[in-house]
């Protein structure tokens, strides 16, 4: 008998299929890697009244020997003073609180509006899908200023509740933290809808019908079944929500009062009012860094997905 048991050759790739794979690095390498390197380096200069308003800046031309000596006089004096003043530190932690917080509001927003498109008839599916998206046609500076008018004091909620008697005086929403929860559930609400609503579209109906045939009660079946299985659609949403929402500075600017602190405006603050490039740049890295770690579970766990689908 023949032997079966080598390993089929493994066929070599054209010069066209190694090309298709080299654009998405180039991409990272000229769009992600080299801003983060020329902002890394800013972040450790020193603050200069110059243009630009640091320094040493590096120029090939001037020979080896002055690349070497401004190489000497980059340091980490900026990442030290972070550490040194509490307002970095507490500005990185209200942002992950805040976006923590509004990430697990929006997941109980999400959920049964996913549940519901994904039970819906399916003639009905490709108009609710539109619907999630709609909000995308506008832009999302006008969505955002759009909530001032709703929020504030004289606002469409205050006009709305007084009508009904609900409240016998004006509520102060705008300039809190409450506003500021309003605005990132409602501005990143699709982005944890689509990727539930398709894990919770593949989920095999069969499976609910034998646990309700085997006397299982629907709300148990829900916990024990259709939740477990659709975890690939929260986890993604959740990243998908939570990543952009810790660096966020539109909404805590236009929505949240002074007392709102996000890492979002203390970079707007040093980087434009003060002018201080290298230490906005070193608040940059250490977000960028601290995102780091919920990018990667995330490419790991679509990497997951995408092994267990093949």
């Amino acid at each position: 008998m023949e032997d079966t048991s080598k390993a089929m050759p493994v066929p070599k790739r054209s010069l066209g299929a190694w090309g298709l794979i080299a654009v998405p690095y180039f991409w990272l390498l000229v769009f992600f890697l080299a801003p983060f390197f020329i902002v890394f380096k800013i972040s450790l200069s020193q603050i200069a009244i110059a243009i630009p308003p640091y320094i040493p800046t590096f120029d090939l031309s001037e020979g080896w020997s002055a690349f070497k000596d401004n190489l000497a006089m980059l340091s980490f004096d900026n990442y030290v003073w972070l550490t040194e003043d509490d307002l970095y530190w507490k500005s990185y932690l209200s942002s992950v609180q805040i976006a923590g917080v509004s990430t697990f509001l929006t997941l109980l927003l999400g959920y049964p509006i996913a549940y519901g498109m994904a039970r819906s008839p399916k003639e009905w599916r490709p108009t609710l899908l539109m619907l999630i998206i709609l909000p995308f046609w506008t832009s999302f500076l006008i969505r955002v200023y759009a909530w001032i008018g709703i929020l504030k004091n004289e606002g469409l909620l205050n006009q709305l509740l007084l009508s009904l008697g609900l409240i016998g005086e004006p509520l102060t929403i705008l300039n809190t933290n409450t506003a500021v929860y309003i605005g990132i559930v409602y501005s990143y609400l699709p982005f944890l809808v689509l990727p539930l609503y398709a894990s919770l579209e593949k989920l095999d109906i069969s499976l609910l019908e034998a646990a309700e045939d085997l006397g299982c009660p629907p709300w148990r079946a829900f916990w024990q079944i259709t939740v477990p299985l659709s975890l690939p659609g929260v986890i993604a949403g959740c990243f998908l929500v939570f990543i952009p929402a810790v660096g966020e500075f539109v909404i805590p600017d236009l929505l949240g009062g002074s007392n709102t602190l996000m890492i979002g405006k203390t970079l707007w603050v040093e980087f434009f009012a003060n002018r201080d490039w290298p230490v906005s740049s070193a608040v940059a890295v250490i977000l960028l860094l601290l995102l780091v770690i919920p990018i990667v579970l995330f490419q790991n766990q679509q990497q997951k997905m995408a092994e267990k689908d093949a």
